[in-house]
C-alpha cells in the first residue's frame, strides 16, 4: 500500500513525524509531501497567482512552498506522475479541526483534495487544551492512530467522501473510547479582534479566539472531545443543502 502525507502546519512540524510513524506502521511505501511553512488556516486554497517550488528533502520526502492541496496535487501528478497512491492521510495537525475549524482547515483541505482525487483520505488533529501547544499528548494520536486508520480502512470509505479524525487534550492510556459525530457547531462570540499597536504607532490586528462556554451539542465532535473520546467524522464533498432544492424549484419553475 503507498501512502500519501501531508500536513499544513509545514515540512518540520512535530506532528508530522508522528504520522508518518503512524503510516509506518501500516506500509513501507510512504511519500511525504508537505509544505515548507506553516499555511494553518489556508482552508481548500490553491497557489494560483505564484509558482510551486519543490525542494526534495530526501527520495521519499518532499518540501513545498504552497498549501496543502497544492501539496496534494503536486504529490500525485508530478512526484507519483498521475499513479495515484492508495491513501492520503492528512496531519496529524496541531490543534483539534472541528465543527467550524473544518472550513478553514488547511488539514481537512489536505484530505479533501485527496478525496476529490478518488483516493480513501483521512484528516488526524490532535486537540491541547489551555496548557498551551507545549504541552500537547502528542502520543494519544501516535498509540491510538494506527489501530483507528487500520478499522477505517477495512470497513471501507465511500466515495466523495473523506474522514476527519481528532484526538482528545488527554494522556493515551486516559481516551475513555471513539464515538462516531456529526460536525459541530460553535459559539462565534469567541471569535474577536485584538487590536495592537505598532513601534511607530500604526495599528495591527490579529484575529483571537475567547475559551468557548456553551455546551456542545449531543453527538458532535466538539461533545467527543470535551468527554475524552477520539472523534471520527465522516465529511461529504457535496455541500448542497438537499432540502431547499424542492422549495426554490417551486419558486422558479
Amino acid at each position: 500500500m503507498r501512502i500519501l502525507i501531508t500536513n499544513d502546519d509545514g515540512i518540520h512540524a512535530p506532528g508530522l513525524a508522528i504520522l508518518e510513524r503512524i503510516a509506518a506502521s501500516l506500509s513501507d511505501d510512504i511519500i511525504v509531501v508537505a509544505p515548507e511553512y506553516d499555511q494553518s488556516g489556508v482552508a481548500h486554497s490553491l497557489s494560483l497567482n505564484d509558482p510551486l517550488r519543490l525542494r526534495k528533502i530526501s527520495e521519499r520526502r518532499f518540501a513545498v512552498k504552497g498549501t496543502p492541496t497544492d501539496c496534494v496535487i503536486m504529490g500525485v501528478r508530478s512526484i507519483l506522475q498521475g499513479v495515484k497512491p492508495d491513501l492520503v492521510l492528512s496531519g496529524v495537525n496541531r490543534g483539534q479541526n472541528v465543527a467550524d475549524d473544518i472550513t478553514y482547515s488547511g488539514t481537512v483541505a489536505g484530505a479533501m483534495e485527496g478525496t476529490m482525487l478518488g483516493i480513501p483520505s483521512i484528516a488526524l488533529s490532535q486537540c491541547y487544551g489551555p496548557a498551551g501547544q507545549e504541552a500537547i499528548h502528542w502520543t494519544c494520536a501516535e498509540m491510538h492512530g494506527p489501530g483507528l486508520v487500520k478499522a477505517l480502512l477495512a470497513e471501507g470509505m465511500d466515495r466523495n467522501t473523506l474522514i476527519n479524525v481528532n484526538f482528545p487534550d488527554c494522556r493515551a492510556e486516559d481516551v475513555c473510547g471513539v464515538n462516531v459525530t456529526v460536525q459541530g457547531r460553535r459559539d462565534m462570540q469567541v471569535i474577536r479582534i485584538d487590536p495592537r499597536m505598532d513601534g511607530r504607532g500604526n495599528p495591527y490586528y490579529w484575529i483571537a479566539f475567547d475559551r468557548e462556554t456553551t455546551e456542545p451539542s449531543p453527538g458532535t465532535d466538539l461533545e467527543a472531545l470535551r468527554n475524552k473520546r477520539i472523534s471520527v467524522t465522516p465529511l461529504k464533498l457535496d455541500l448542497t443543502h438537499e432540502p431547499s432544492l424542492a422549495r426554490f424549484a417551486r419558486i422558479f419553475n
